[in-house]
């Protein structure tokens, strides 16, 4: 990661600027190593510096990094670090228990190597994170193809009166046929016959 987007809150920003320290902002020292930064203080100048950003460091109190979270993910997956300070770290005593996703952190204090290896482990963790979402995502998509199949195949068994290994070579064998995938073909019978069940209960309950 080279160019980061640094997202500051407001109120974050001014009280580091304005305190007795005067500590650095997280853009003077990530600049000062040779990073490239896009400094952003509000939605509008976040997204648009996330195009030519790699990675995005949140200046910010800990509850606010789920809301920032969500909006960039809506535009783009990057790894998402927090800049833990005496500012932000202060302010987030009461969300430290909260479900926050974060790939590393970084802090004022680091050197030009640390700062180096916080943001190549975090890069790593992200990649590890996606992957893992991904593999959910996918087993999630495989139990809802299995719940549909079953569903169908219990309806031929009823209907048909035939076991369940029967059932699941008729569907396979329609699926070939109409050149489809199982579970698009036990989808339609299933909502078939849910449309034909609540057909007859209505036109059973007609004087």
């Amino acid at each position: 990661m080279r160019s980061l987007l640094v997202i500051h809150h407001m109120t974050t920003a001014a009280a580091q600027h304005d305190s007795q320290t005067k500590t650095l902002l997280p853009e003077q020292i990530l600049r000062s190593f040779g990073y490239q930064v896009i400094a952003a203080r509000n939605e509008k100048q976040a997204l648009a510096g996330l195009k030519e950003s790699d990675g995005a460091v949140l200046h910010l109190p800990l509850e606010g990094i789920k809301s920032w979270n969500d909006k960039l993910e809506q535009h783009k997956s990057m790894p998402i670090l927090w800049w833990c300070s005496d500012i932000t770290a202060g302010r987030s005593l009461e969300a430290c228990e909260d479900e926050v996703v974060i790939d590393g952190l970084l802090f004022p204090s680091m050197n030009e190597h640390e700062l180096h290896w916080s943001l190549h482990f975090s890069s790593k963790h992200f990649y590890a994170r996606q992957q893992w979402r991904d593999e959910k995502r996918q087993l999630q998509a495989r139990i809802e193809e299995r719940k549909w199949i079953d569903m169908a195949k219990g309806i031929l068994c009823e209907m048909k009166n035939i076991t369940e290994s029967e059932a699941y070579d008729i569907l396979r064998k329609q699926a070939m046929n109409e050149r489809k995938r199982m579970v698009d073909v036990a989808t339609s019978i299933v909502k078939l016959y849910q449309l034909l069940q609540e057909s007859g209960s209505g036109g059973a309950s007609k004087p």
